[in-house]
C-alpha cells in the first residue's frame, strides 16, 4: 500500500466513523489515463480486506447505449453520437444505483452496469454483475465526476479544431454545459468526499489515452477468439487524437477550477508520479 492509498483509506475510515455507521460515497475524478480505475481498484481491495462492504462504479458504466447515442446524434447534434461528454450518459440510473446500494437491506441484490468500450456500447443487462446487501462504501470514479458548468462566456470560442470545424455555432457545446448544469449536478451532489487526480496539463493526455488504447488493443488481440474484436474498433492516432478533442473543454476547465474546492487533490506529473497532496479539512 502506498501513501496515497494510505492517506484516502484513512480519510474514509475518519468519514465513517463520523458517520456512525452510514454508507459514504467517495468521488475519483481524473482524466483520461491518470490513473484513477488502478487506484480505484487498490482501495476496493484494501478495504474490502478491512471488513467493508464495498461497490465501486465507474461513470463510464454509465454511457448511453450506442442506439440512444445514435438516436441523439439525429435529434440534438451529431457529436453526441461519441461517447464520453454530459449527455451521453443515463445520470438517472447513476443516481438510482447510489440510492439502491445505500439503502439496501441485507437480502437485497443490485446490478451494477457495465460498458464494453470495444464494442461501444453498454452490456446487456443479464451480463451486469450483481451487489449483494448494502455497501459500507461506494467508490465513484470518471473523468468528468465531480465537474461543474462553465460559465457562458467561456463557450463563446472553440477550443480546438473538432469545435471550430464541427460545432461553429457552439451548440454541442451549449448543450453539454447545460447537461452538466442540470442531472449530473444532482448525482455529485451524492459524494461525501472528492478526490481528484490533476494531471499536469492537457498535453500528456493524449499520451496517457493511446497508452490505454493500446492495451485495449492487446486485450482483443489476446482474449477468446469468440470475443476478439475488429481491428476496426481499436482507434488508430487519428481517431484517437479526434477523440480525445471531444474531452479537451471540459478536461481542462476541470484542471483549473477543481483543485481550489476538491477535498483531495493529488498533482501528477507526466509519468504519473505524485508530485504533490493538498487535503482540505
Amino acid at each position: 500500500m502506498n501513501d496515497l492509498q494510505r492517506l484516502i483509506l484513512d480519510d474514509i475510515a475518519a468519514l465513517r466513523r463520523r458517520r456512525e455507521g452510514q454508507a459514504i460515497v467517495i468521488g475519483l475524478c481524473g482524466s483520461q489515463g491518470s490513473g484513477k480505475s488502478t487506484l480505484c481498484a487498490a482501495l476496493h481491495t484494501a478495504l474490502i480486506e478491512q471488513g467493508a462492504q464495498v461497490a465501486v462504479l465507474s461513470i463510464d458504466d454509465l454511457y448511453l447505449p450506442a442506439a440512444e447515442r445514435a438516436r441523439l446524434a439525429r435529434s440534438v447534434h451529431p457529436l453526441l453520437r461519441t461517447r464520453g461528454v454530459p449527455g451521453t450518459h443515463e445520470v438517472a440510473l447513476g443516481i438510482a444505483l447510489i440510492d439502491a446500494l445505500t439503502h439496501a437491506d441485507g437480502a437485497a441484490s443490485t446490478r451494477l452496469p457495465r460498458f464494453d468500450k470495444l464494442a461501444d456500447d453498454r452490456l446487456p443487462r443479464s451480463a451486469w454483475p450483481e451487489f449483494h446487501g448494502r455497501a459500507d462504501v461506494v467508490l465513484l470514479e470518471g473523468w468528468c465526476v465531480g465537474a461543474r458548468a462553465q460559465p457562458q462566456s467561456e463557450l463563446i470560442v472553440p477550443v480546438n479544431v473538432l469545435e471550430c470545424d464541427e460545432d461553429p455555432d457552439g451548440y454541442w457545446r451549449q448543450y453539454v454545459n447545460a447537461q452538466l448544469a442540470g442531472e449530473y449536478q444532482s448525482l455529485f451532489g451524492l459524494l461525501d468526499r472528492l478526490v481528484l487526480l490533476a494531471a499536469p496539463d492537457f498535453d500528456v493526455v493524449f499520451r496517457w489515452r493511446r497508452q490505454q488504447e493500446h492495451s485495449l488493443a492487446a486485450l482483443a488481440a489476446t482474449g477468446p477468439a469468440s470475443d476478439c474484436v475488429p481491428a476496426r474498433s481499436i482507434m488508430s492516432d487519428a481517431q484517437l487524437e479526434r477523440f480525445v478533442m471531444h474531452y479537451e473543454r471540459l478536461t481542462r476547465f476541470i484542471l483549473s477550477e477543481m483543485p481550489q474546492r476538491a477535498d483531495l487533490v493529488v498533482a501528477l506529473d507526466a509519468e504519473r508520479r505524485v508530485r504533490d497532496v493538498i487535503r482540505r479539512d
